[in-house]
């Protein structure tokens, strides 16, 4: 293989016609491919192969992630392929978008001392509910050097290697950690202008964005636990979940006991107010967005303090799904 060559890492468990999507967006490039599939029972297995995919299935004795999965994706692709330069990693939920491979090897090539590139994942279905919108405008973040990417991106597979890849034991926020250790090494990590993948959450209802959000905020607290230097952005996050649930827990429990101070309740819809008159829908304050961004808060503390029990009586942190 030529030092610009690239190899796809797809990674995926009981994901159904969305997988088959996947592999026919990667099968078109041409590029050697490997499916990680982590106990699908849908079927999965049988049809990445059809696809053409080399195939590795995870030992069902240990405790599924996806940054072990990514892992051993990249362990089967370099030994398939040793000179393979470049990987991209793609969830079994989402589809690559034409011209992406190239735009972002070619920016690798040019950049040498960037370790990764990410480009604008969108969701395939925002209009079908008010979650998948709100997930849709989580993934565009700005344009230019970034501190983390997502689980869709184009790694340097020296770089990706130097540092050992994903920390196998988190069971989210993997990206963020990866990518704080390649900056510390040096390395630094880019979004490009450039459309990458069509993703597909298929969160429809409020217990499965509640289980979202949980899950979020365990990785803000795990991950930050790793990198206790202050600059690390997800300290902001766990201080902010923390701030508002309390502050929403001690007003309400205040007004059981004086109900001049449900004052302080009101804090709350302004704060809605505030953040959607930021984030509009044609034109309009979207406050449905920024009452889940709220409420958001609540969930993210139930994870947060889930890490935190786990770690105290040395319990091992099980996967928080949603699908």
């Amino acid at each position: 293989m030529s030092e610009t060559s690239v190899g796809i890492v797809v990674i995926g468990r009981n994901e159904g016609a969305r997988l088959e999507r996947c592999l026919a967006s990667v099968a078109d490039l041409g590029l050697p491919c490997v499916y990680v599939d982590s106990g699908s029972t849908d079927g999965s297995i049988a049809a990445a192969r059809r696809a053409g995919a080399l195939v590795v299935e995870l030992d069902l004795t240990i405790p599924f992630t996806a940054a072990r999965a990514r892992n051993a994706g990249f362990a089967a692709l370099k030994s398939a392929h040793p000179g393979v330069a470049f990987v991209q990693f793609v969830d079994g939920d989402c589809e690559l978008a034409a011209g992406w491979i190239e735009a972002a090897r070619t920016f690798l090539v040019a950049h040498p001392d960037v370790a990764i590139v990410c480009g604008r994942r969108r969701e395939r279905f925002p209009e079908q509910s008010l979650y998948n919108r709100m997930c849709d405008i989580e993934w565009n973040t700005p344009i230019g050097e970034a501190q983390a990417c997502g689980g869709d991106c184009l790694a340097r597979t020296e770089a990706f290697a130097a540092v050992g890849g994903f920390r196998a034991t988190l069971i989210a926020g993997e990206e963020p950690d990866l990518c704080r250790r390649l900056r510390n090494a040096g390395w630094r990590i880019w979004r490009l202008d450039h459309e990458m993948t069509l993703h597909d959450a298929a969160i429809l209802t409020f217990g499965q964005w509640w289980r979202r959000s949980v899950r979020a905020g365990h990785a803000f607290a795990e991950v930050s636990s790793l990198h206790p230097e202050r600059d690390f952005p997800w300290h902001r996050n766990v201080k902010s979940a923390l701030a508002w649930s309390s502050l929403m827990g001690a007003s309400l429990i205040a007004a059981l006991w004086d109900w001049r101070a449900a004052v302080v309740v009101l804090l709350f819809p302004v704060q809605i107010f505030r953040i959607a008159q930021r984030q509009r829908v044609n034109g309009k304050p979207d406050y449905g967005y920024g009452s889940l961004i709220l409420a958001g808060k609540v969930a993210e503390t139930v994870g947060i303090l889930k890490f935190y029990v786990n770690r105290l009586l040395s319990k091992e942190n099980t996967l928080i799904e949603y699908k």
